[in-house]
């Protein structure tokens, strides 16, 4: 699809506070700052850049004495990261604006299986309401009593990265003993320091609260537009938080296929660079902030492949006394929370990329993929192995393993490897 023209991305100094920013590069910014090189070079990278990281926090006294006992490379089970973004504004590029508090807007669990042949990545919607647990806010003192029923995105204000970690880990009933949370500079800095990262736009986005404006056809987005990408909400799909999702995700593999090319993780400046942006915009759990853990981390990630790396956002059902939230689906929800405290090797079988992307038209043909000639689409078909949407068939499971586990059907997601457009409104 050829470049289209983009116009230009207006700038609006207020906007409201409920909006968020919204985006899923918090999972990229632990990962990416040390991504897939040799273990020397990581050790220099995080060494160096840990130096200039901002304040790190503590987790719950049983997720601190896991992060500190444990080696993230040989966790039984797997190792879980959760990364968070928060929607405040103090300090960041667009600091006029006093949000008071903070949300964590974007909150995305990582888990990385033992074996290190398979990363998935959980979005938890917004609006999603959740029991969070009994919380006190670090920075104020106050105490939050538990809540049987609350917005996922409150916790960060109750009581910190650790009151998120607690509510996703009561909500999964999974151990987190690592932690971070990203900030707006953090976006659009590591947008820089890849030079961009090419979208694809199916219809034509408009959206007038992030001032984003795009024509159909292929973009290269970096800077503040990037962050306008991932905060758009109002112009992609049907409006909605669980539309932005994947419209993230459309970025968020792009974003991961261009990491891990050839010529990203050949080049040491960019790399620096790319370590740089995330760690100096991060706060980071004390288990995360080690260079022991950033180094094993990235040997986790050494050599997987993309089509391993995937997106799934947790499943939910509208609920039916408020349609501005969500409630969580308990059947599909209790397979997924199964599968990761098993450690077991998934696949998106029949799932759908969400409610804002599609297939792209040149899916298998675009740099980056996975997929070896023999194996791209034919014309108005699929690949061997794989449904329409791209996702590895029940049978062929996830990167040809018979023994993967598929995912419900009303999981929603991709892996990084399939490419895909985001649907405007």
């Amino acid at each position: 699809m050829p470049d289209a023209p983009r116009r230009p991305l207006a700038r609006h100094g207020r906007l409201p506070r409920r909006r968020g920013w919204g985006t899923l590069l918090g999972f990229v910014a632990a990962a990416v700052a040390v991504v897939l090189v040799s273990g020397t070079s990581v050790a220099a990278i995080a060494g160096a850049q840990l130096a200039s990281a901002p304040h790190t926090v503590e987790l719950s006294t049983d997720d601190q004495n896991t992060a500190k006992t444990a080696d993230i490379t040989a966790m039984q089970g797997g190792a879980n990261i959760l990364l968070l973004g928060s929607d405040t504004r103090v300090g960041q590029f667009d600091s006029d604006e006093n949000v008071e508090g903070a949300r964590n807007d974007v909150t995305i669990l990582v888990h990385i299986s033992q074996d290190h042949q398979q990363l998935t990545a959980v979005s938890f919607p917004r609006d999603l309401k959740v029991p969070i647990p009994a919380c006190t806010n670090p920075e104020t003192g106050t105490s939050y009593p538990a809540a049987s029923s609350e917005l996922i995105n409150e916790s960060l204000g109750h009581g910190g990265i650790s009151c998120a970690v607690d509510t996703v880990e009561n909500l999964t009933g999974l151990t987190i003993p690592y932690a971070g949370l990203i900030t707006f500079d953090g976006v659009i800095e590591m947008s820089n320091a890849l030079g961009g990262v090419d979208v694809c736009v199916a219809k034509p986005i408009d959206d007038s609260y992030t001032g984003l404006q795009l024509a159909a056809g292929q973009h290269t987005l970096e800077g503040q537009d990037a962050l306008a990408f991932l905060r758009s909400r109002h112009g992609v799909g049907d409006g909605s938080d669980l539309a932005r999702i994947s419209s993230q995700q459309v970025f968020l593999s792009a974003l991961l296929r261009k990491v891990t090319s050839d010529g990203t993780l050949s080049n040491p400046v960019t790399l620096y660079k790319l370590a740089g942006a995330a760690l100096s915009n991060m706060t980071l759990s004390d288990g995360l902030a080690q260079t022991r853990t950033l180094v094993g981390l990235a040997s986790t990630l050494r050599g997987m492949s993309t089509s391993d790396m995937l997106f799934v956002q947790y499943p939910v059902v509208d609920d039916p006394s408020d349609t501005a939230h969500v409630l969580v689906d308990e059947a599909a929800a209790h397979e997924l929370n199964v599968v990761l405290q098993q450690d077991r090797k998934t696949s998106l079988s029949d799932s759908t990329t969400g409610r804002a992307s599609e297939e792209s038209p040149t899916a298998g043909s675009t740099p980056g993929s996975d997929a070896s000639p023999s194996q791209a689409p034919a014309a108005g078909g699929a690949a061997p192995g794989s449904t329409a949407s791209g996702a590895p068939s029940a049978a062929a499971g996830s990167a040809g393993t018979p023994s993967a586990t598929p995912l419900p059907s009303s999981i929603s997601g991709q892996s990084a490897s399939e490419q895909t457009c985001t649907v405007g409104n």
